[in-house]
């Protein structure tokens, strides 16, 4: 799908994933943001850019102030506050009433997540894989909410005649920071990474740069019912190799604790994500040395291979 000169409605533009995707199509495209825009800087900064920013609470939901005339959604908004009730309303029913409303639109792309998927170990998990509430130990909702999600989004495309795609993201990261991020701080901070016993705790992760350029791709392959991908990079990595890589290239010492609290390993097999798109284009170890130089340019990092 060609996104140039058309009205794009994003939900969810001040994300760590909406964000950049948000500023990109921004470039060529009369965007439409969604979100509570309860940080002011952040709004405008969008702004800046050339979106139009609708303010909107997922929880109770009021659409009337978003244009229906709109060529194509790509839902980013997540709500992960730990409240049943809430967390339910804003991620399946605020998505339902939204597709509700915009039930012309060319292309729906439904960003889900692998932590929907029942844990299984170390073995690549398929769009077909048990689901499971994977993200219990840290977010109770979560898991069980995208899972609400894309039954409501199912309903939607077959309701409303949407052509949708359901996206299963894996560990997006980027210069605005990212789960690796997280780890990169803990390092920083002396602090000892957490993985879960049921290791190699292997996962996708997929750089902001490749989950812009997927986008036209997942949207092409947006059909009634609707098809779920796998969204991750073409690597699979575990905790424990990516840590080890940022400890070198900071020069700083890693550690490791191994808990039943600590999520468990989700890769995935990309098959057909990468029938849909092609492979991911951005090595991981150049792609951390990014994040780390923008976030950290003080520092004076090393090069255990991160330019190859």
């Amino acid at each position: 799908m060609d996104l140039n000169d058309r009205r794009i409605l994003i939900t969810g533009p001040t994300s760590q994933v909406g964000r950049p995707i948000t500023m990109a199509l921004a470039a060529a495209n009369d965007v439409v943001g969604l979100a509570r825009f309860s940080d002011e800087a952040a709004r405008a900064d969008l702004e800046a850019a050339g979106v139009r920013c609708v303010p909107v609470d997922l929880v109770d939901p009021d659409f009337s102030a978003v244009p229906t005339d709109v060529d194509v959604v790509l839902n980013f908004a997540v709500t992960k506050t730990g409240d049943f009730g809430a967390d339910l309303a804003a991620n399946a029913e605020a998505t339902g009433l939204l597709m509700h409303h915009l039930a012309s639109v060319e292309a729906f792309l439904h960003c889900s997540s692998t932590g929907v998927y029942q844990p299984d170990g170390d073995r690549p998990f398929t769009e077909d894989s048990p689901l499971g509430d994977h993200h219990r130990v840290m977010f109770p909702t979560y898991s069980i909410a995208k899972i609400a999600a894309e039954t409501m989004v199912r309903f939607g495309a077959r309701a409303y005649g949407i052509p949708t795609v359901i996206a299963r993201l894996n560990v997006p990261y980027g210069d605005g920071g990212g789960w690796p991020w997280l780890h990169m701080e803990m390092i920083l901070a002396g602090q000892p990474i957490m993985i879960h016993p049921d290791g190699p705790n292997a996962f996708n992760p997929i750089h902001d740069d490749d989950i812009v350029a997927s986008i036209p791709s997942l949207l092409d392959a947006a059909a009634v019912p609707a098809p779920t991908i796998n969204w991750g990079g073409s690597e699979a990595v575990t905790i424990e190799e990516w840590s080890t890589h940022l400890g070198q290239l900071m020069g700083k010492p890693v550690s490791f604790e191994a808990s039943e609290s600590a999520l468990s390993p989700v890769p995935v097999d990309i098959t057909r994500f990468e029938t849909v798109h092609g492979p991911t284009t951005t090595d991981w170890r150049v792609g951390f040395r990014r994040m780390v130089e923008h976030l950290h340019p003080e520092l004076e990092l090393t090069d255990p291979g991160t330019t190859s």
